[in-house]
């Protein structure tokens, strides 16, 4: 009797801690686009509606420390992890800046026995966080800033863009969010890493995926296993029938997109990567692949999975879903050739060529690294110096600006 008052006291607070933390987000996330939703029903049925929308500033970096915060709480009930007692150790763990604004997502159990364990300086580990460092940088200032000046050329004017343009902006896109959001995570690592401190992997060189099945392996690591733990297992996972574990994958793949924003753009893409990943579930796991070995196959494979997904990325990227639809349209019907509009004068001819130069050098550099297994990005300290003259001198020709994932 005293174990099921217990049991239900806990059960209780779990979800009163699960309300309050997703209250949160709903409220300051969420709240305009259900309002307006409902506002645009009751209109089309020829009812007025007088709805108010909060005008408040979406705090940044809120569904990343959300989901931070969740983990702790559902851990502490599933007895993975015991409760916290110690407030400097537990308010370092739910505030700890590296990741506080766009990641990983990090895990109590993963997280908070560094904080707690003494800690003392490693050379090693602390020469390796610079370099990531260097590398998030120049993921950053010199690929992800550098394609930002010609996509919003591009996406904000589509309508009068050549098809090569609208390809030449989609794939810069797909460059940009890539280096926009993992040149943060490896920033993160790094600064973690001068600290004494391992964070999650959050990206494995997407890019060279073979399928969208291995992509999200790959691609925001941490909050693809958050899904997966917290919401795809407990649903059933796969060892349910087939049709509920289909159900499960969409489940998934919905709340991911609604997770990125409050748009139908971003719920929409979700639904289209699950509508990728289903068939696989019906295809025979085959064994790991040998990433040493050139592989002809396996190279085309990573390039329709980086088509697929770039295509999608215009999706993720266009302000409505009617704007993503014409974009792809008038990209596919092939109504030109030429980029000379992007290309207006020499100034713009020698950004586009760096761009393409440090797009060109990313790719080199992370499929290397790919080619020997290597979780991290690593290279000695001579190509880190020639990363670290890239960021400084071609850098320069452009502003920083805000990380994209700081919105959501």
């Amino acid at each position: 009797m005293e174990q099921t008052i217990k049991q239900k006291s806990k059960t209780l607070w779990l979800v009163l801690s699960i309300s309050i933390n997703l209250g949160f987000l709903a409220v300051f996330k969420y709240y305009n686009f259900f309002v307006t939703a409902m506002a645009d029903c009751i209109a089309s049925i020829g009812f007025q509606s007088n709805i108010k929308l909060l005008e408040v500033v979406l705090p940044v970096g809120i569904s990343f420390y959300t989901f931070h915060g969740l983990s702790y709480i559902i851990d502490v009930y599933k007895q993975r992890i015991k409760a916290e007692r110690n407030i400097v150790d537990y308010s370092l763990f739910v505030a700890y800046f590296p990741l506080l604004v766009a990641g990983p997502i990090e895990r109590a159990t993963h997280l908070l026995p560094q904080i707690k364990a003494s800690r003392t300086f490693d050379y090693n580990k602390a020469v390796c966080g610079v370099k990531l460092i260097i590398w998030g940088l120049f993921k950053k200032v010199v690929v992800a800033d550098n394609c930002s000046f010609f996509v919003n050329q591009i996406f904000d004017d589509f309508h009068h863009k050549s098809s090569a343009e609208l390809f030449v902006g989609m794939f810069l896109f797909s460059f940009q969010i890539y280096g926009d959001f993992s040149g943060y995570s490896d920033i993160a690592i790094g600064v973690s890493k001068l600290l004494g401190i391992d964070l999650l992997i959050n990206f494995k060189f997407p890019y060279f995926s073979k399928n969208i099945a291995d992509f999200w392996k790959r691609w925001h690591i941490s909050l693809s296993s958050w899904f997966r733990d917290y919401v795809y297992i407990p649903l059933g996972g796969s060892k349910i029938s087939k049709t509920r574990h289909i159900r499960n994958v969409f489940i998934v793949f919905l709340i991911s997109g609604f997770w990125h924003g409050a748009n139908w753009t971003f719920i929409f893409w979700g639904l289209c990567h699950a509508l990728l990943f289903v068939p696989l579930l019906f295809v025979t796991p085959t064994s790991t692949i040998d990433n040493t070995k050139l592989n002809a196959l396996d190279f085309l494979k990573s390039l329709v999975t980086f088509f697929m997904v770039s295509l999608l990325w215009v999706i993720f990227r266009a302000h409505t879903l009617s704007d993503a639809y014409l974009y792809l349209y008038n990209m596919l019907r092939c109504n030109g050739s030429s980029i000379h509009l992007l290309l207006k004068n020499p100034k713009m001819e020698l950004l586009f060529g760096i761009t393409a130069l440090a797009v060109l050098y990313m790719l080199i550099i992370e499929y290397i690294n790919f080619k020997r297994n290597a979780i991290l990005v690593q290279f000695p300290t001579l190509i880190a110096l020639l990363t670290l003259i890239f960021i400084l001198f071609m850098g320069a020709f452009r502003n920083p600006l805000n990380f994209i994932y700081f919105q959501f």
